[in-house]
């Protein structure tokens, strides 16, 4: 019940957020982690690891075991009290515990616990990494869905533009005060532009939809996010590479995962070599009987007697040298050794791959950044050519190729602006997970 509570209050407080409409990045982000069936996948994987540590401690206690039977016997058989063959019907019973608990396997139990316990911590990072995959993926596909939108309401604007121009000129075509190819210039240009809007409108649709698909919730048409400014991230992030790839190093997910692997492996070896050794176990047992026929002198002894009298204890040590078992326990010391390589080379190409990324990113974010400021200044360039154009058009001493070359350039600028705004702000937010920094 108390399961099914949480799981019905965390729906609702997802239901409370879309229908909200609105929604911030974080929130967006929040609802993926909560939804999302990988990270639901890693979190089992890593409770499963977490059962297996617990398990391997455990082993270090002794076994208990209680056995008991009782039996229904007829014909000729042996009683168990006498053990003199019978030919009457009789009931026996018995009754026993055991427990033995192992002193010494070549450190094998304390290893293993070792092995498990990095097994279980290399998990928890495994679903961390899965988290911030994640929300690597949310930022990407919630940046979309911005430009996008930023993206359609400049074709809005640019086309409601074109339409005033066409309208103007509609007047003068009827006047007979311009040639008509004048009139179907514009016209073929609003037309560019409602088939630019109709474009923007579907991948703007996409984009949500793709957002929903990451956050596990169904599609809301409705759907919008805030807005975030480029300007916000333009300087905070690290001047030197070195120190961020550093930084990387020390608090990245994935790389903590990848040495808890080598640890489990090296922990593996370990275990391996310990069932070389003698196993040396302490135990003991006691048991006792009944029997249905058991007399002395032709008096039926009780049942409790019997229990009493036929008590039994045994305790002892036991030694168990392996000898030769076709050299399975060798081989699997050196598989285990064969997968401790394998963890380091994984590692070390994680480190390497880790690397070559924030060296890439690193250039993408300042190449991102001169690309958004220098688009800046060109559409502040062809807006003061847009602006000249339009004026002698309206005036009548400019042609139609002239003002829709400088319509087209100031558009197409300003479109090139949006998509590097979002750009550089994914790049950012890429170097902001490397260095640790929060995401939202």
């Amino acid at each position: 019940m108390k399961h099914k509570l949480i799981f019905a209050v965390a729906v609702m407080l997802v239901y409370n957020v879309l229908q909200a409409q609105n929604m911030s990045l974080r929130n967006c982000i929040e609802t993926a982690i909560t939804n999302n069936f990988d990270v639901q996948q890693r979190q089992l994987q890593a409770e499963s690891d977490k059962a297996n540590w617990n398990q391997s401690k455990l082993n270090r206690f002794p076994d208990l075991n209680a056995n008991l039977g009782h039996d229904f016997n007829k014909g000729r058989n042996i009683d168990p009290f006498t053990n003199q063959p019978v030919t009457q019907a009789f009931n026996s019973a018995g009754y026993g515990v055991s427990s033995s608990v192992t002193l010494f396997n070549g450190l094998a139990i304390h290893n293993n616990i070792k092995q498990n316990q990095y097994t279980f911590e290399a998990a928890r990072y495994d679903l961390q990494q899965e988290k911030d995959n994640l929300t690597i993926n949310v930022i990407l596909a919630y940046l979309n869905v911005l430009s996008n939108t930023d993206q359609l309401a400049q074709l809005n604007n640019q086309a409601q533009l074109s339409l005033a121009q066409v309208q103007r000129l509609q007047v003068l075509d009827d006047e007979g005060a311009i040639k008509p190819s004048d009139l179907s210039d514009l016209k073929g240009q609003y037309a560019n532009d409602q088939v630019a809007i109709i474009n923007a409108q579907n991948a703007l649709v996409t984009g949500k939809i793709n957002l929903c698909r990451l956050m596990n919730v169904m599609y809301n048409k409705t759907l919008t996010v805030e807005t975030l400014s480029a300007e916000d991230f333009a300087s905070n992030i690290p001047v030197n590479v070195d120190s961020l790839f550093t930084a990387a190093l020390k608090q990245l997910p994935m790389i903590k995962a990848a040495d808890y692997r080598i640890l489990s492996a090296q922990k593996g070896v370990k275990v391996a070599k310990g069932q070389l050794y003698p196993i040396l176990s302490f135990g003991g047992s006691a048991s006792t009987r009944y029997s249905s026929v058991a007399t002395i002198n032709n008096n039926k002894i009780n049942y409790g007697d019997q229990l009493n009298n036929n008590l039994y204890y045994t305790y002892g040590f036991n030694l168990r040298v392996p000898i030769f078992n076709a050299l399975q326990q060798r081989n699997r010391v050196k598989q285990a050794s064969i997968q401790l390589k394998t963890r380091e080379l994984s590692a070390h190409n994680t480190k390497n791959e880790l690397n070559q990324a924030i060296n890439q990113a690193y250039e993408n974010k300042d190449a991102a950044w001169d690309r958004y400021k220098t688009l800046l200044e060109q559409v502040t360039a062809f807006d003061q050519s847009f602006k000249a154009a339009d004026a002698r058009f309206q005036e009548g001493v400019g042609t139609p190729i002239d003002y829709l070359t400088a319509k087209n350039n100031l558009d197409r600028s300003n479109i090139n602006l949006i998509i590097a705004r979002y750009d550089f702000v994914l790049r950012s937010k890429i170097l902001d997970y490397y260095q640790g920094a929060q995401l939202w």
